[in-house]
Formats: structure tokens, sequence, C-alpha cells
């Protein structure tokens, strides 16, 4: 909508012709988001000063609990096994979306789970900064047969990448599924595929 348009509905009177034209020069529209270099401040923000400015709090990377790498680099390609969503004291949160956990809570599980992510990326890395795009996520979630609201859950973890890696880099492709059980009965499982830099 530009100012024309606001002053037609009503939030600047419009007398004439030269009273729009003195609206345009005398009020110009405030950018809630102003640009630096010709970008939005948090895409021109790099994931770690992201992490440090918004007070991203990373728990310890996760230990690994079975036969498998938590970070396997192939090329270009970091590829993370599923992780889950292990609060920084080391409890899981558990329970099943949909059946006694809401699709906020979920929503919040799957959140955490992206936290444990980020920090088996930084630990594997070296920084987030390595990172250049999400490329792909799997999450499954805890839920009983019937529930439908799968990619909502997910959404949790996938805006907290959009956050720290920016609007087009952070999002990639994404599945959301629904499973009947996960491990330690945690509410959702997430995985990923990213592009990364030397």
């Amino acid at each position: 909508m530009d100012l024309l348009e606001i002053m037609d509905l009503g939030f600047i009177p419009k007398a004439n012709e030269f009273s729009r034209q003195q609206a345009t020069w005398n009020y110009p529209i405030f950018d809630a988001c102003p640009k630096v270099l010709g970008q939005d401040i948090l895409t021109a923000m790099n994931p770690e000063e992201v992490i440090s400015s918004f007070a991203i709090q990373l728990p310890p990377p996760p230990a690994v609990a079975g036969l498998y790498k938590p970070l396997v680099i192939v090329g270009d390609l970091a590829y993370l096994s599923g992780h889950l969503p292990i609060m920084n004291d080391g409890a899981p949160m558990v329970g099943e979306v949909g059946n006694g956990k809401t699709v906020e809570e979920g929503k919040a599980a799957a959140r955490q789970a992206g936290l444990n992510m980020l920090a088996t990326l930084r630990f594997g890395l070296g920084s987030l900064d390595r990172v250049s795009r999400v490329v792909k996520l799997l999450g499954l979630v805890n839920s009983p047969g019937g529930f439908t609201q799968h990619p909502q859950v997910i959404n949790g973890c996938s805006e907290l990448f959009k956050e720290v890696f920016g609007e087009d880099n952070g999002v990639g492709a994404r599945s959301a599924l629904g499973v009947s059980g996960l491990p330690a009965g945690v509410m959702v499982e997430i995985e990923g595929i990213f592009q990364i830099n030397s």
C-alpha cells in the first residue's frame, strides 16, 4: 500500500491534489526495518551476531546416545542426525502432541530441538557463520492417529532458523510427519542438511 492509498483510506485528509503532493513531501513513510547497504538489518547480520544480539542461548552440544555421528560433512553439505528437544539442564521435553500436549508446547519443543542442532553445528564447524543456508529439514512429531498439525509444530524449528540465518537462507525444503513414538518419549525429533562454506 503506497502513501496515496493510505490517504484514500482517510489516514491523511485529501483536500485537493496540492495537499496530496504536500503530504507526500512532508510525511515520508516510516520504515520499521531500516536497510544497511540495501539489506534489512537482520539479513545484514551474520548468524553469530544474531545469536549474540538477541540473547539466544544455545545448550551444550547433545551427547551421542547411540552408534551414529551427530554431524557428517560431505563436500559443502553438513548432515545432522536427528536431534531431540533436550533442555539446558539435560531434561527431555516429553509427551504426545495432541494427547496431553498442545501444539504450542510441541512448537516450543521443536524450537528447543533446533537450538540443539545449532549447538552441534557450532561445535562441529567452529562457528555458525560457516552455514550458507538451510537445505532440508525432516521433523517427526510424537502424536496420535488423526492429528494433522505436524507442520505447525515443526514451525518452531523453522522459525528459529529463519531468525538466525535469514529470510531466504534460513528457510529450506522440509517434511513434517507424525509418528507413534520417539526416543525417551520426546515430543519431536528433527534432522537437517545444511550447506556450508570453508
